[in-house]
């Protein structure tokens, strides 16, 4: 009781200074003290008054599901309380802890930020050669000339297995741990941001426009989020989907529609057309769900906008008004949100707001990015859109920094091609060009 209290004071203190994900989340929260009670309970029930089973059991593994889930140092943590409590008052408690903590940890650092399936073989991999290493340090002081090399293979044997074991039940618990909490794995957002993704092939088909916006985006979002140290691939996947709901009605949103036709939203009362673009968030979170896509996701279909008001209809709704906004219910104009809970699907609104006017206005000096990059993050500070992200006015200076170097890329000037008539001389045009 009292190792208990003291470690449990210990997560508590540590935990109060490092906010994780499952923390400020109560489902979260129960299921991981779940998962590291079953570990616990398994531990004390199978390997007391046991020789080789201690070597046997995967104890890495919850190291490394709670470092694919919640991050590096909450897997780092919480197998370390795991281990005190399943080797206390049993026979060589410091070997054994030292079994299940270096290759824990050596692996949790190999699992990376576990992106690919042969991260979790290396980490498999680790955790066996590292505990052959241990068992030999150990083994061979207290063996001593009389050493039974039989026994140690045996030993090295259940150590291999532990290896293979570990990983083999990160992978199988982590898929349903993240379906029950509705988060996302590395590899599950790698899944989702393939190209051939079904709802992505919805979206590129039904509306292209909207998918080269939602790529631009996405390069835009991503690299934001890399320079303030949030999820990066989290905020790429999300970039990808957050406008699919437009796939449902694609001409009615300016990217989509061809030259020289009529705009669809010519004809339609301000309320109508504001109606019309809104629904298209309404409109994403119910194909997200259809394609059953994580909650986590859907977030960013749902706050991307936040509680912003459609701006173009609403000032034209105010100037048929002949200029009395008390005449305009702002409210009809008005995206659902909510507002950003994150960082990253603030991030997203920034981005997105921030491509949309550069695409429109077109800048042409660095000035005017910066100008443009400044006035979106300013009016969602004013909106109240940043109120809940936790972004410092560091971040939102590093965020700003890195938009205007990603979109300076587009200012870049191009080659003049010339005449497609051959100068006298010339053999061919195509001999001189090189392009």
């Amino acid at each position: 009781g009292v190792l208990t209290l003291i470690i449990s004071i210990l997560l508590w203190r540590y935990f109060s200074y490092r906010q994780t994900a499952f923390i400020n989340n109560m489902r979260g929260l129960l299921l991981v003290g779940l998962i590291f009670i079953i570990f616990l309970v398994a531990a004390r029930l199978t390997i007391p008054n046991h020789a080789i089973v201690p070597y046997l059991y995967p104890l890495p593994a919850f190291g490394l599901l709670i470092a694919t889930l919640f991050g590096v140092d909450a897997g780092f943590v919480l197998v370390f309380a795991l281990t005190l409590l399943t080797v206390y008052n049993i026979p060589d408690p410091l070997g054994l802890a030292t079994y299940y903590i270096l290759p824990a940890f050596i692996s949790i650092l190999v699992l990376g930020k576990a992106r690919r399936f042969w991260s979790f073989v290396s980490a498999g991999l680790v955790i066996s050669v590292t505990g052959m290493a241990i068992l030999l340090a150990y083994w061979m002081p207290a063996s001593g000339a009389d050493a039974a090399w039989f026994d140690f293979a045996v030993l090295a044997g259940a150590a291999a297995l532990n290896g293979i074991a570990s990983a083999s039940l990160t992978l199988l618990l982590q898929f349903f741990v993240a379906q029950s909490l509705g988060l996302t794995t590395a590899l599950q957002l790698l899944e989702y941001s393939r190209p051939d993704a079904v709802l992505l092939q919805f979206l590129l088909r039904r509306a292209p426009g909207t998918y080269q916006h939602s790529l631009q985006v996405a390069n835009l979002a991503e690299r934001a989020a890399e320079s303030i140290g949030a999820d990066a691939l989290l905020v790429r996947v999300g970039a990808l989907y957050h406008d699919v709901g437009k796939a449902n009605n694609p001409l009615f949103f300016i990217e989509n529609q061809t030259l020289g036709n009529l705009n669809t939203h010519d004809d339609l009362e301000p309320e109508e057309s504001s109606a019309l673009i809104i629904r298209h968030v309404t409109d994403g979170v119910e194909l997200a769900k259809k394609h059953h896509l994580p909650d986590r996701i859907i977030d960013f279909i749902r706050e991307h906008h936040g509680t912003n008001i459609t701006r173009y209809q609403y000032t034209q709704a105010v100037n048929k008004a002949n200029g009395d906004a008390s005449k305009v219910d702002e409210e009809k104009f008005r995206y659902p949100g909510p507002a950003p809970r994150s960082r990253e699907t603030a991030l997203l609104m920034l981005a997105d707001g921030t491509e949309a006017i550069t695409r429109a206005k077109r800048p042409q000096k660095e000035s005017e990015l910066l100008e443009i990059v400044q006035k979106v993050i300013k009016m969602s500070q004013q909106n109240g859109q940043l109120d809940h992200t936790q972004l410092t006015l560091r971040e939102l200076k590093l965020i700003s920094d890195s938009f205007v170097a990603t979109l300076r890329g587009n200012l870049h000037s191009r080659v003049e091609y010339p005449s497609s008539s051959t100068p006298k001389g010339a053999k061919n045009s195509s001999d001189r060009e090189n392009i």
